[in-house]
């Protein structure tokens, strides 16, 4: 076979293999090949003619496949701190019962030191807080030094006795004792005292039918006691009765000084629960 002949053999196999394949259209490449195509191809402005592909990026980096969010790191909570500081302090204390050699002892005195330093500079801090920030001082209210002390408790007296002495318009006591009552004998005579200087009314009731010396005035318990809602038997009691509210205000039991039986008095009807302490 000539070589011209091998020649046109081998052109007329080439473009019957192209007859049957219709070229592709620029319209059928998919939109997404063109977007990255056109996402990596250089800024001709910046990175061609201005030369500034140092400070941009010329191509648009591809973000990472599968990027995980960062998981954030919970931050150790101080109650945890100081149960693990406990535990540890009691694990070092135990150890150096056990095994009492001196590297132990002196590991459980060394650890027992920092925490009482730590304990210290907490104590040192929350004094100078207090001095800085008034309203945080409860001493202010309820002074503690002894010269404080004195002039809050002259000053409260003072307003114990102006509003004691006003109090028998609104409030009157109950007393009740029983004549077989030694405590009541001792009690009698001090409350006697407390409520003629104050000019408050007092109804003596005795439990047992027996007569009072310092209340003559008395009469038997038949019920009252009861009806009233005040606890038990025992005697000395004292009840202290709201006249506008029909409220029964239990005083105290047993033996009472003078200044108890006031401050009692004083702070259950003229004082606002936990202001005093």
């Amino acid at each position: 076979m000539r070589r011209c002949d091998m020649c046109a053999i081998l052109a007329a196999l080439a473009l019957a293999a192209t007859i049957g394949t219709p070229p592709v259209a620029a319209q059928d490449v998919p939109s997404a090949r063109n977007e990255a195509i056109d996402q990596d191809r250089p800024d001709d402005f910046y990175c061609g003619e201005r030369r500034l592909g140092q400070w941009f990026y010329c191509a648009k980096p591809k973000p990472a496949d599968n990027a995980k969010p960062a998981t954030p790191i919970e931050e150790e909570r101080a109650s945890d701190r100081i149960a693990a500081i406990t535990r540890q302090l009691d694990e070092l204390k135990a150890k150096a019962i056990l095994e009492p050699t001196e590297a132990n002892v002196i590991n459980y005195i060394r650890f027992q030191r920092e925490q009482l330093d730590r304990a210290s500079t907490f104590s040192d801090t929350w004094q100078r807080a207090l001095w800085q920030n008034p309203d945080l001082d409860y001493t202010l209210q309820r002074p503690v030094s002894t010269v404080g002390k004195r002039l809050w408790l002259d000053n409260r007296k003072a307003d114990r006795d102006t509003v004691l002495t006003s109090l028998g318009q609104r409030y009157g006591l109950f007393y009740f004792y029983a004549q077989s009552c030694g405590a009541c004998e001792v009690f009698a005579p001090i409350l006697r005292s407390v409520t003629d200087s104050h000019r408050m009314t007092v109804m003596a009731v005795s439990m047992d039918g027996g007569p009072s010396k310092d209340f003559p005035n008395y009469v038997v318990d038949s019920g009252q006691r009861a009806r009233m809602g005040v606890p038990g038997n025992e005697t000395p009691a004292l009840v202290l009765f709201d006249t506008q509210t029909k409220r029964t205000i239990p005083v105290g039991y047993g033996v009472l000084s003078a200044d108890e039986i006031m401050d009692r008095i004083f702070m259950l009807t003229n004082t606002k629960v936990g202001s005093d302490y």
